[in-house]
């Protein structure tokens, strides 16, 4: 029997690849097991799976002052003792880590273990838990072809992002009437991230009576941001989150304004819906979102505009120009080689094992 066992935790980015990989792996006989922390997000979507999940110790390595950079190493390091005896135990063939800091005890382990690990990495620059790793690793795969620069050439390999298969599944129709609309407008969906956008969200309520004549609009905005004096709104449909209903939502959006995380550019790509992207500032972020839309905008696959540069005007127009333009992204994304992501890192980690 082929064992593998998956790792990665912390935010949504460093899991849903893993589950989109996860049948896909199944079909080709693996047997598949999950590393990740005790209480991190991806505890409750992998055990969802019905797949073995086995916790370990973790800290954070953080680049600024607070009182728990002086117990998490010891975290990290009781981390590294028990993902060593883990893997000693399971003895995959090979290690697949998504990222996040629980992934580097476990990238220690497997190399204590001689056991091969192979890297993703979603954003255009590596983040520090994937740099720590990185020496450990067998081989790394890249989502962005900038990407490559950053990474040992002897061992990376551009792949794209996986992205799980029922997102190719979804009904329009079905996503139409989840939210009530017609197919006499088209769709205009707007999504914030996991935690919405007070800015976005707020701008695009500014503007809701202009875009309303053109558009029907789907605008995920996050827990606690529902606008009660908007609700039963004629073609505006509000939901603070949605989940498995996702697919039939994407399927029925002809347009989209969204933030630059790599899963979800590569689900639009994937999907070829024009989109809009205003990437999460610096002063938010490690900038990783500002590289991944300057990427995406360099291949024509996107419109971007900064959180600094908005203004209600601004993006009307923006979103209005999307729509007249919309063909040529479509036909940009067509051309795309990095829609197959899940193919390509599988062939990866059977090479990868197959060497070691």
């Amino acid at each position: 029997m082929k064992r593998i066992v998956l790792t990665g935790g912390g935010t949504a980015g460093h899991v849903m690849p893993n589950l989109a990989l996860l049948p896909k792996l199944q079909d080709k006989g693996w047997e598949v097991s999950y590393i990740g922390s005790y209480d991190g997000m991806e505890r409750e979507l992998i055990e969802e799976q019905k797949i073995p999940y086995y916790p370990v110790a973790t800290g954070k390595f953080r680049r600024y002052l607070s009182g728990q950079n002086l117990t998490d190493p010891f975290r990290v390091i009781k981390g590294l003792v028990q993902s060593y005896h883990l893997l000693k135990k399971l003895r995959p063939q090979v290690i697949f880590s998504k990222g996040g800091f629980v992934a580097v005890p476990v990238t220690i382990g497997a190399r204590l273990n001689q056991i091969p690990v192979v890297l993703h990495e979603s954003d255009l620059t590596p983040g520090l838990a994937n740099r720590l790793a990185l020496p450990f690793a067998s081989a790394v795969c890249a989502t962005f072809p900038e990407t490559l620069k950053h990474l040992p050439k002897e061992k990376s390999f551009l792949t794209g992002n996986p992205i799980r298969p029922e997102l190719l599944a979804g009904s329009k129709a079905k996503g139409l009437a989840l939210c009530g609309f017609t197919t006499d407008k088209p769709v205009l969906l707007v999504m914030g991230g996991s935690l919405g956008s007070v800015a976005i969200n707020r701008m695009i309520r500014a503007i809701l009576p202009d875009l309303l004549l053109k558009f029907q609009v789907a605008h995920i905005c996050g827990q606690g941001n529902i606008d009660q004096n908007l609700t039963g709104y004629k073609g505006y449909k509000q939901f603070a989150f949605i989940g498995p209903e996702l697919p039939h939502i994407m399927a029925a959006a002809d347009l989209c304004v969204s933030r630059a995380g790599a899963n979800f550019l590569f689900e639009l790509l994937a999907l070829k819906k024009p989109h809009l992207l205003t990437p999460l500032p610096k002063s938010a972020s490690r900038g990783d979102q500002i590289l991944n839309a300057q990427s995406f905008k360099g291949q024509n696959f996107s419109m971007v505009l900064y959180e600094e540069e908005i203004n209600e005007a601004i993006l009307k127009k923006q979103i209005e120009t999307l729509y007249e333009n919309r063909q040529d992204y479509i036909k940009a994304m067509s051309e795309s080689n990095l829609t197959d992501a899940a193919t390509e890192i599988i062939r990866v980690i059977e090479q990868t094992a197959i060497q070691a």
